[in-house]
């Protein structure tokens, strides 16, 4: 293992996107949970449907979508890039949108199953006495914290693994977008299985750390 070969920029690109795809997925993605777990057999049906989709996709189909709709192709990339001076593609925020698309499915899941674990009495007595949003951000979010805590770890982890559909929108630029996967698959094609090997094994450490932090949640809403 060689730590002076590493280009430590790519964990600080990589905490970037992965960070910021799970802030997305958490603005997106909590709502929508919380909508699923709560409508009626057949909307939630559609909405999990939607909601799963990029999970069965391949992550180079997604990022080929994200790389067309924020580019000029689009008439939405037109407008961000000629009217707003916001251009996505080739940045690290263009790969935490399609980090985060990637990780939307785990999260929303994970989510989605903290609140069913809500106690459906305790919803239909609140329901009585404050709003939608009261109920939403006062009565569930408080209650369904272990699941949803553990969403945010699956998301962070599963952007900060995203290979396929980041490298597609932001390729692998040296301090600039080339986030740990991209860094092992240049390291892989240069044949430097050193540098590979020493970044492989850092994932895994971070990933065990991960992984540790997930079960601890769990155990803990488990004994709630």
């Amino acid at each position: 293992m060689s730590f002076g070969e590493v280009d430590w920029s790519v964990f600080r690109v990589s905490a970037f996107v992965a960070v910021s795809a799970t802030l997305l997925c958490v603005v997106a993605g909590t709502p929508l949970a919380w909508l699923i777990a709560r409508s009626r057999r057949r909307v939630s049906v559609v909405l999990s449907s939607v909601a799963l989709l990029p999970l069965v996709l391949p992550p180079t189909a997604i990022g080929y979508y994200v790389l067309y709709g924020l580019g000029r192709q689009s008439a939405f990339g037109r407008f961000l890039i000629d009217d707003l001076g916001l251009r996505l593609v080739f940045t690290w925020e263009g790969a935490a949108i399609a980090a985060a698309i990637v990780a939307l499915p785990l999260y929303v899941r994970t989510a989605q199953a903290g609140f069913e674990q809500i106690e459906p009495e305790v919803l239909a007595v609140a329901e009585t006495m404050a709003s939608p949003w009261r109920l939403f951000s006062r009565v569930a979010l408080p209650l369904a914290w272990p699941g949803l805590a553990a969403a945010v770890l699956i998301a962070l982890a599963r952007s900060l693994g995203e290979f396929g559909a980041t490298i597609i929108v932001a390729a692998s630029i040296p301090g600039d977008t080339q986030t740990v996967p991209a860094g092992i698959y240049d390291a892989v094609q240069a044949g430097n299985d050193d540098l590979a090997n020493t970044l492989a094994l850092l994932t895994v450490a971070v990933g065990l750390a991960i992984l540790v932090a997930l079960a601890l949640l769990l155990d803990l809403g488990r004994r709630r």
